[in-house]
């Protein structure tokens, strides 16, 4: 897939869509271009049926993302209107993580500082290897946080544990992190990518009407109770029990089989 930056990369590989934030020189940290092109990423991986699972990464073996592109900050967020926008675009990409249709999993592994736990929150898993550290260090940097990266932060880690992350500023080691929620799974460095692989075939081999009825339901419990939208939680789970693949799910069962799902 051709994006509008090659500091992003954006690769099908069967039922896997993986991105890329490919700045190795700076740690991979995240310009105003890569911002949208995380999004048009995204995006596209969305819209397309072949992909089941979504999966980001970085080049390099140093980072997965150490943050905004601080160059950029006197050009793209040293004034009201500028950091608006700079705001607008990177609110749209995470948000597109957020709200597609499809499980998504940062293969974290280095750095993931800033932006990059943004990123990481906005996925629905986090993998990562050993000697992998984690840090928001706003405080050291005089920045504001948007309401919704800090909600993320407490949807995953709870309360105490944001505030602590946002209080210090502080690297947390990837073990410490594990321990407060913000790690699924710690994998020994050199088994990081084929672990992650396997990981996203289980899930892109299930039925991928089930997962994102999941993904939409526990969007839905994570909203205030006035907000949530109980028909789309009933539409969601009727929609799996009408599907010819809970016919296919039933069938493959029975006759001691794998299911071959189709989305549909």
């Amino acid at each position: 897939m051709k994006l509008a930056t090659d500091k992003m990369i954006a690769q099908k590989d069967g039922a896997i869509g993986w991105i890329t934030f490919n700045n190795p020189a700076r740690h991979n940290a995240v310009s105003l271009s890569m911002w949208q092109g995380l999004h048009d990423a995204v995006s596209a991986f969305g819209e397309d049926r072949e992909v089941r699972v979504i999966v980001l990464k970085g080049a390099g073996e140093k980072a997965f993302v150490s943050g905004a592109d601080i160059s950029e900050f006197e050009q793209n967020r040293s004034s009201e209107e500028t950091v608006r926008h700079y705001d607008e675009v990177a609110h749209r990409a995470t948000d597109s993580l957020v709200n597609v249709g499809k499980p998504t999993i940062a293969m974290v592994r280095g750095y993931c500082v800033g932006g990059g736990v943004s990123v990481a929150l906005s996925c629905d898993m986090r993998i990562a290897s050993e000697g992998s550290t984690f840090a928001v260090p706003a405080a050291k940097l005089g920045l504001g946080y948007a309401f919704e990266g800090v909600r993320r932060l407490v949807d995953v880690v709870g309360p105490s544990f944001a505030r602590e992350i946002f209080y210090t500023a502080r690297q947390f080691s990837v073990h410490e992190a594990a321990s407060m929620g913000l790690v699924n799974r710690v994998v020994p460095g050199e088994k990081l990518e084929a672990y992650v692989r396997d990981y996203a075939a289980t899930i892109a081999a299930n039925a991928p009407l089930t997962v994102g009825s999941i993904k939409t339901l526990v969007a839905q419990a994570l909203k205030d109770e006035s907000k949530r939208d109980r028909q789309l939680c009933r539409d969601v789970v009727a929609r799996c029990f009408a599907s010819d693949d809970y016919k296919e799910g039933r069938q493959a069962f029975m006759e001691k089989r794998k299911p071959q799902f189709k989305g549909s």
